[in-house]
């Protein structure tokens, strides 16, 4: 070769090489910003931190609406504190209600981290409970394990101070409990004060009194008092069982026996909470909802809830919250246990798992209800960001990007690794969101 044509052939090479630095440069500056983009979140200017208006007056008593339904709004594990996704998690919460607008909310625990503040604790339980307040949603509250899990206020104060917003459906038989935040909500009939349905909320606790400590449970004076008040509604309807659902933080430990236990860690399988070298799956053989990503954390010890709820036989279904990436049900002795979905904001740590759940009833078929979980990505999906541009709402439209872009490429990545694992092993982890228990 001439030398003419090795020192063209040798910048041509770096020509390329340059060009190569330049599209990896480029790259790299397009990923960086797009870290920066996504963890620089906007201040939300719509959060009210005021304590309770005592002017405001929400219609607590819960009925069947004039076409017979009722909606539950289920958000689980809100976990606000004062991090920087504390605004756009507000934001969340208070979306999910403009756009399910539900007849009930139901907080099931870890609402709030406590502060050794008090005022900083009650700042972020007015954030919370304003947003269904200004609605005039009547909410029903219970605790998870963080609640009070630091700082001067207890179970108990913190009970009393989310008592002081009208929206708050009262706790008027649990305040001796150790698990404080327990009540029942009789549903009435659309057109009548007949009770139709009843809705149990019990505070399953923190962690017992083990060292090292475990998490807690449904205590038995607890227990007790759900007999007592099944017993009463019965007695006041001639005998016949009202139908309910249980809305709790932590699952029952029974919900491993209606999982399919197998001896060894394999795809799709979750190790037990307890117990060394047992891993447990979706059984094919029963009845499934939804997606199991992260093992179910119920107490340590058991007082015998869930037995009771079987032979009591007016429980449909339970609702629990604690397990933030687990969204499924399964059925176990004529009873579903569900997990729902953590409902907050979490930046560059967002899931394709987080959003709420929604239950209805219909009062004409009480013996059913339906269920859905909605993930946030499709939620606040490119529909909803255009809406938001075009009302000149910018907040909006960055959060609700954000959730959009990632969640459809998780969700892609999820569907491959999903259709690879099934394609080998059989296995699937998935199962139909919705479900009727018809």
């Amino acid at each position: 070769m001439a030398k003419g044509e090795r020192k063209k052939e040798k910048h041509g090479n770096k020509k390329v090489k340059r060009a190569v630095l330049i599209i990896l440069l480029v790259l790299v500056c397009i990923f960086v910003g797009s870290i920066i983009f996504f963890e620089i979140d906007p201040e939300n200017t719509n959060i009210d931190f005021s304590p309770a208006d005592t002017e405001n007056v929400t219609d607590k008593t819960i009925k069947f609406n004039s076409d017979g339904k009722l909606k539950i709004l289920h958000i689980a594990d809100t976990h606000l504190n004062y991090d920087k996704h504390f605004d756009a998690s507000i934001w969340v919460i208070a979306e999910a209600c403009d756009v399910e607008k539900p007849d009930l909310v139901v907080l099931t625990g870890d609402n709030t981290h406590p502060d050794e503040d008090p005022e900083k604790t009650k700042e972020l339980i007015n954030a919370l409970m304003n947003i269904f307040d200004s609605r005039n949603i009547p909410v029903a509250v219970t605790f998870g394990n963080h609640d009070a899990e630091k700082g001067p206020m207890t179970r108990a104060d913190i009970m009393k101070y989310y008592s002081t917003f009208s929206c708050t459906i009262p706790f008027e038989d649990s305040v001796d409990f150790k698990n404080c935040a327990t009540l029942n909500i009789p549903v009435l009939a659309s057109d009548s004060d007949e009770v139709k349905f009843n809705l149990w909320v019990f505070d399953s606790g923190d962690y017992d009194e083990d060292e090292p400590r475990h998490y807690d449970r449904v205590r038995t004076e607890q227990i007790e008092w759900y007999k007592e008040k099944s017993r009463e509604l019965r007695q006041a309807n001639g005998g016949e069982t009202i139908n309910s659902v249980v809305f709790q933080h932590i699952i029952v430990p029974e919900v491993y026996d209606a999982l399919k236990k197998i001896d060894s860690k394999q795809p799709y399988a979750v190790k037990h909470i307890y117990n060394e070298d047992e891993y447990y799956v979706f059984d094919p053989e029963v009845t499934n909802y939804g997606t199991l990503n992260e093992k179910p954390c119920p107490g340590y010890y058991n007082d015998g809830q869930f037995d009771a709820l079987v032979e009591t036989g007016d429980v449909l279904a339970m609702f629990t919250g604690h397990d933030h990436t687990n969204a499924f049900g399964v059925r176990y002795k004529a009873i579903d246990i569900y997990t729902s979905p953590m409902t907050r904001y979490k930046g560059l740590a967002y899931t394709t798992q987080y959003g709420y759940r929604v239950v209805e009833i219909d009062e004409n078929d009480t013996t059913s209800y339906d269920t859905r979980v909605e993930r946030l990505y499709d939620v606040f999906d490119f529909s909803y960001i255009k809406t938001a541009k075009d009302n000149g709402d910018w907040y909006s439209a960055r959060i609700a990007f954000e959730l959009a872009v990632k969640g459809a490429a998780q969700e892609a990545y999820l569907n491959l690794w999903q259709s690879v694992v099934e394609f080998f092993t059989g296995r699937t982890v998935t199962y139909p969101d919705y479900q009727s228990s018809k």
